[in-house]
């Protein structure tokens, strides 16, 4: 059993029997442009979180054990993500992500792109965390507004480099 919020076009899963988030959402754009969307760094940080980030990456090795951090920066608070990534495919990541604001809750990801045909891909990711009652502090911190135009900010990206 899922309890499922659905946010714009983004669709957000908290299972009830695992702690896991799941994700999905459509875009006009191949498997191969979200993925350098999500390991090319100056292409990620355009459209990583919600509106009104300054993101600038400290580290990032976008490879199979390579790792990656940054920080993102609103009214004059500095957030700061790190991760490693354990495999990236044609149609698949797979990494760790930390928040640093709580650094023991390291959540397992799997992105997947799913390819829809006709230039659009679904994606779908996962979210492995601790407990339950990490995976609800999660949910209750408000990270839909992150994701929703985060992938707003992605649908603008993919636009302008496909009329470019």
């Amino acid at each position: 059993m899922t309890t499922q919020t659905t946010t714009n076009e983004a669709t957000i899963e908290a299972d009830t029997t695992l702690p896991i988030i799941r994700i999905s959402r459509d875009f006009t754009a191949t498997p191969a442009q979200l993925i350098a969307a999500h390991v090319d760094p100056e292409l990620f940080v355009r459209w990583v979180g919600p509106d009104g980030l300054d993101t600038r990456v400290v580290e990032w090795d976008a490879r199979d054990g390579g790792s990656w951090r940054y920080i993102a920066s609103a009214d004059g608070m500095d957030h700061e993500f790190r991760g490693c990534f354990h495999q990236i495919t044609d149609d698949r990541i797979v990494q760790t992500f930390t928040w640093m604001g709580m650094p023991n809750d390291v959540s397992l990801e799997t992105l997947r792109f799913e390819d829809l045909g006709g230039g659009r891909t679904r994606l779908h990711a996962q979210s492995l965390v601790d407990s339950f009652e990490g995976r609800d502090a999660w949910l209750s911190s408000g990270m839909e507004v992150g994701i929703d135009q985060g992938y707003a900010k992605l649908d603008r990206l993919l636009a302008d480099s496909a009329g470019a």
